[in-house]
């Protein structure tokens, strides 16, 4: 049996996978963010490799991305391309965003990463939504960041892509600190808000909460 830093995160996708030994699973990271792009990311594990290979050392850290520090979750993130089978990443622009809405965008997302899976396996695991018809047969597992190796690792992959992109961004809109909050709204991020403007990656749809705090 495996087990992720004492987690059991692996154990729960092997009970679930009825001896198959493949599972998939598929999470965000941005949702919530003042500025910058969502990103979706869905992981194909096989645990039948995890047998024969290092694996099991590599991501004996995995947990949930929000519960690693920036240095965990990059030390994660070439273990994760290495011992999965198949990665997909969907990066949505603030202006989809805006004009979809957030929540409706994820889903629309997510469906994709997995389609971009293709073939999927048996098992597919979604950290708490249930994604609209049409798309492909999967699980809703609430907290499945927490719960699931393949969440926790789409979840990594997530993350670590975003805030890259972000830093990145923060090159050319400097006034902001994207390298230090990468769009969500902290105190910091608000006051510079009141003292720029809004710049081009800032979801306008969200402007209702900025004015609200205090920002306009």
């Amino acid at each position: 049996m495996f087990a992720a830093g004492g987690s059991g995160l692996f154990d729960f996708d092997l009970k679930l996978c009825n001896g198959t030994k493949e599972a998939a699973g598929a999470d965000e990271a941005g949702r919530g963010c003042f500025a910058g792009p969502l990103v979706s990311a869905a992981v194909v594990f096989d645990y039948s490799r995890f047998e024969q290979c290092d694996c099991r050392d590599l991501l004996a850290g995995l947990r949930d991305s929000k519960k690693l520090s920036r240095l965990a979750r990059e030390r994660l993130y070439p273990f994760i391309l290495r011992c999965a089978v198949r990665i997909a990443v969907v990066v949505s622009s603030p202006e989809r965003i805006d004009e979809n809405g957030v929540h409706k965008t994820n889903l629309a997302d997510l469906s994709r990463c997995l389609e971009m899976l293709a073939p999927l396996p048996e098992l597919v695991l979604i950290d708490g939504w249930r994604l609209p018809d049409g798309a492909p047969p999967h699980h809703p597992v609430k907290g499945g960041d927490s719960k699931s190796a393949c969440i926790a690792a789409a979840s990594v992959i997530a993350k670590v892509t975003r805030d890259s992109l972000m830093r990145r961004f923060h090159a050319l809109y400097p006034q902001y600190g994207f390298d230090r909050h990468v769009g969500y709204g902290t105190l910091a991020h608000r006051e510079a808000i009141v003292r720029h403007g809004y710049c081009p990656l800032h979801r306008r749809s969200f402007k209702t909460g900025l004015v609200a705090a205090g920002t306009e």
